[in-house]
Order: structure tokens, then C-alpha cells, then sequence
């Protein structure tokens, strides 16, 4: 008896892939991603962002972070936007992009510092393995952080996205230890399916020298 072939399991649709209402209304703002709307709703909730301040954006491309950024710094601020993808959009005057891995670039991030606010929205290629994938973006902010505590002036702020997994306490503690206040958000334009949150710290610590 001849058996008919069996049908190719279905492929879950791509939940990326269609626009949604925030991706609609990036478009028509004229804002490069719709994660822009994640740094709005973390700017206005806990108002970090203001006229004059210096601010890096880790991981700039497409482009949105950095152009919300010059807004609402105006003029008279600075934002040195840094990523190794090229941005969709040209930012006015008072930012500035360089291409190149954020990671890397000591020299060229800290001869523009220190910094009122680092911003990182970076996150890893993904394997499709869910562990693995929080694995390395664990490593990734851990790294964007040390990043944060070189350049950031005491009393500066941290905002920087993770996948949340087992190791998330560990990261917290890690914020919470330079600190003064550490806030865990979820943005409503995180898509249902991920499992990202923003870490924030507000107020840097001032380093102590050891005592003799």
C-alpha cells in the first residue's frame, strides 16, 4: 500500500515581520524604527532626557534613539551616536555618528567624554536558542555597562536593554552597586513575544579610593 507524503509541518508566522501600529507611526513621524517609542515611553516615565546634556547612544542604527535624543536635547546638547551599521537618517547639528564597534572604540568614545546619559539598545544576532541567546545579551550589556561607568559623570544614567533570563539578578545587583535608584522597564512597544526589559540607573556613584 502506497502511503501518501506526509505534509510539511506548518512554519509559525514571523511575528516581525508585519508593521504594527508602532512601526505605522514611526513611519509617518518620520522616525527611522519603531523602538523609538521604547525610549520615549522610559524618557517620559522617568525624565532623563533634557536641553544640554552629552549623550552616547551604543548601538545607534537604524537611527530613532539617536533622533529622539536630538530633540530633545536641542542645540545647545551633544550625542556621539556609535554603531557598526550605518544610520538611515542624517541627525542634526548637535549629533554625531560614528561607525565602528561601540565596544572597541575606547579611545575614540572617551575623548568625547564624560557623559550625562549612555543609552544602549544593542542587543545580539540571535540563534534562535532561547538560553543562548539570553547568555549573550547578558554579556553584551554587561560590557555596554562597563562602558557606562568609564565615561558616565558621577550622577550620570545608564539605560541599557536585556533579555531577561537567569542571570538577570546578577545584573541588577551589578546596577543597584553604581547607582543610587535602578529601575526595570518594560515598554509597551515591546512586542509580546520578547523577552527584552530595560535596565536604568539613575545616578551614578561617586568612586571612593580605598583608605590606606
Amino acid at each position: 500500500m502506497t502511503r501518501a507524503p506526509k505534509r510539511a509541518g506548518r512554519q509559525r508566522p514571523n511575528p516581525y515581520a508585519k508593521p504594527d501600529v508602532y512601526a505605522t507611526r514611526a513611519k509617518e513621524a518620520g522616525y527611522a524604527a519603531r523602538s523609538v517609542f521604547k525610549l520615549e515611553e522610559i524618557d517620559h516615565r522617568l525624565r532623563l532626557l533634557k536641553g544640554g546634556l552629552h549623550v552616547l547612544d551604543l548601538g545607534a542604527a537604524p537611527g530613532s534613539w539617536s533622533q529622539y535624543v536630538c530633540e530633545k536635547i536641542g542645540a545647545s546638547g551633544r550625542l556621539l551616536a556609535v554603531d557598526r551599521s550605518p544610520l538611515r537618517v542624517t541627525l542634526p547639528r548637535q549629533g554625531t555618528f560614528f561607525q565602528g564597534d561601540a565596544l572597541t572604540l575606547g579611545t575614540e568614545l572617551a575623548q568625547h567624554a564624560p557623559y550625562d546619559v549612555v543609552l544602549s539598545d544593542m542587543a545580539p544576532d540571535t540563534m534562535g536558542h532561547r538560553q543562548t541567546d539570553k547568555i549573550r545579551s547578558f554579556e553584551l550589556f554587561d560590557r555596554a555597562l562597563d562602558v557606562a561607568l568609564a565615561l558616565l559623570k558621577p550622577g550620570g544614567v545608564f539605560v541599557g536593554k536585556i533579555f531577561m533570563g537567569g542571570q538577570f539578578p546578577e545584573v541588577k545587583e551589578k546596577v543597584r552597586h553604581q547607582f543610587d535608584t535602578v529601575r526595570v522597564l518594560r515598554p509597551e512597544a515591546v512586542r509580546g513575544v520578547s523577552y527584552e526589559v530595560f535596565v536604568v540607573g539613575v545616578g551614578r556613584k561617586v568612586a571612593v579610593p580605598p583608605s590606606d
